[in-house]
C-alpha cells in the first residue's frame, strides 16, 4: 500500500522513511510532486561477505599482536578523548 505525506513530513522523518520496505507519496498542497522508492532494504549479500571477511582479518591482526578486543576500543577511546 502507498503511504502519502507531506513534503514537511517527509522531510522532517526522512530517517524513518528511508528504514522503510514501501513507497512514499510526497504530497504538497494535496498534489502528488514526487515518489520515494526505497532501492534496498537489506545490505547486498556482497557487502556482507566484505564485512566477514574484514572480521576475520581483524581476528587474525589482534590474536598477532597479542591484542583484545577491549583492548583496542580502550585505545579508540583514549584517542577521541585527546582529539576533544
Amino acid at each position: 500500500m502507498l503511504e502519502k505525506v507531506g513534503i514537511r513530513e517527509f522531510r522532517d522523518h526522512l530517517a524513518k522513511y528511508l528504514n522503510t520496505a514501501s513507497p512514499v507519496a510526497v504530497m504538497r498542497h494535496g498534489q502528488t510532486v514526487g515518489y520515494f522508492l526505497p532501492a534496498q532494504q537489506e545490505p547486498a549479500e556482497a557487502e556482507i561477505e566484505g564485512l566477514k571477511r574484514a572480521a576475520l582479518k581483524l581476528d587474525a591482526l589482534l590474536q598477532e599482536k597479542g591484542l583484545t578486543e577491549d583492548l583496542l576500543v580502550e585505545e579508540f577511546r583514549q584517542l577521541r578523548e585527546q582529539e576533544r
